[in-house]
């Protein structure tokens, strides 16, 4: 059946039956006559063509053509609430709002170089993080209800969404581990790595594979003693020292300073690298932009620019 279009009324009188259990309880929550409700959400189910609710005893539950409906109801619901409190914002007029997916792969001392450039701009930035699955980011992004993603890979080729892959840059990849751990085993690198506890990103990570086959390579055997769907937690435990960590190798002093580990060696050729996913070709937002062009140079010595 063709729908001539959504009605928002009665979408969100629908949503608020939904969350309330009933009819009764949405009407006394909305101050409108019960009759009233039950005539929107006719109407509202005439327009789909489909029973978005059930009466089951006194309450109403939902069908499957309601689940899905109200899966959408939430994001179109939530979203404008959030809208209200940004607009409520009494330094709207002189603030920009930067929200930001960031992959749970990416270092977080990255992430945390690559926004400083946007903080550093002469208007105020209001930045808003959130960090997820990459999947999951992109599909938010699509959405457009994130200003850019983060992370260590690009979009894979072949995707229907409209997103685009911005290169930061990259870095070699170094393996650090406290002092006593990197006195073991920084002598006669790499071959003192046979049996070494390491601590790896798990096999979905981007990087994963490429110190994978660096191992292979050399021939070394390590004890892989704990493998870590989340970089900041694969720190930690690397800080705690219970095995040598890869990390980027810009990031040395960092890793110094907040884990109290060394360097062992670098994993050459292994390189990371680092990119902006926007939903333009052509950056418009002034934070994303401020991102791509200080970036040069700056946390990564070899870093590159994209087109």
């Amino acid at each position: 059946m063709k729908t001539t279009g959504i009605n928002f009324r009665h979408l969100y009188y629908f949503w608020v039956v939904a969350k309330e259990g009933s009819i009764t309880r949405a009407a006394e929550r909305l101050d409108v006559a019960v009759q009233t409700i039950s005539a929107q959400l006719s109407l509202l189910e005439q327009s789909v063509g489909k029973a978005l609710l059930a009466p089951q005893g006194r309450r109403l539950t939902l069908t499957e053509a309601g689940r899905i409906a109200l899966s959408y109801a939430d994001q179109i619901f939530l979203l404008g609430e959030q809208m209200l409190d940004t607009l409520a914002t009494s330094d709207i007029e002189h603030t920009m709002r930067l929200t930001v997916g960031i992959s749970d792969s990416l270092p977080k001392l990255i992430s945390s170089h690559l926004l400083e450039a946007a903080l550093a701009l002469p208007q105020r930035v209001r930045l808003v993080c959130f960090e997820d699955k990459f999947d999951a980011l992109l599909g938010d992004l699509s959405l457009h209800k994130l200003d850019v993603v983060l992370t260590d890979r690009p979009v894979p080729s072949g995707t229907t969404l409209r997103v685009f892959s911005h290169l930061l840059g990259e870095s070699e990849i170094t393996l650090f581990g406290l002092p006593a751990l990197a006195a073991r085993y920084a002598p006669g690198f790499p071959a003192s790595l046979n049996g070494a506890p390491l601590l790896l990103p798990t096999r979905n990570n981007a990087i994963r594979g490429r110190i994978d086959q660096w191992l292979e390579s050399h021939d070394v055997r390590a004890d892989v003693v704990g493998e870590f769907d989340d970089n900041a937690l694969l720190n930690t435990f690397g800080r705690s020292g219970l095995g040598l960590f890869p990390a980027p190798s810009a990031l040395e002093k960092d890793v110094r300073d907040q884990f109290d580990a060394v360097p062992v060696g670098a994993l050459s050729p292994v390189k990371e690298q680092f990119y902006a996913i926007s939903n333009e070709r052509k950056i418009k937002h002034p934070a994303i932009d401020a991102i791509l062009g200080a970036i040069h140079g700056r946390v990564f010595p070899s870093a590159s620019r994209a087109a």
